[in-house]
């Protein structure tokens, strides 16, 4: 999944033992479905939860951003 804001996807690495034996793994971004208004039409988008953080915080200057993504 990608947030439809920064893009952000899921990191990849490994897992670090106490003996030092590396597993691969992979870090998920916290991704929520969330309702953007953007003028009078309500859209429904993909966001990391810092993005949605964001976006509560500064309020309309990233909306028009995340329209035209």
């Amino acid at each position: 999944m990608r947030c439809q804001i920064c893009g952000k996807t899921a990191a990849t690495g490994y897992n670090v033992s106490h003996s030092k034996r590396h597993t691969k793994r992979v870090w998920s971004p916290n991704i929520q479905w969330t309702r953007l208004v953007v003028g009078d039409t309500a859209l429904r988008i993909r966001a990391c939860t810092r993005c949605m953080r964001s976006l509560r915080k500064e309020g309309a200057s990233k909306e028009g951003a995340a329209a035209s993504r």
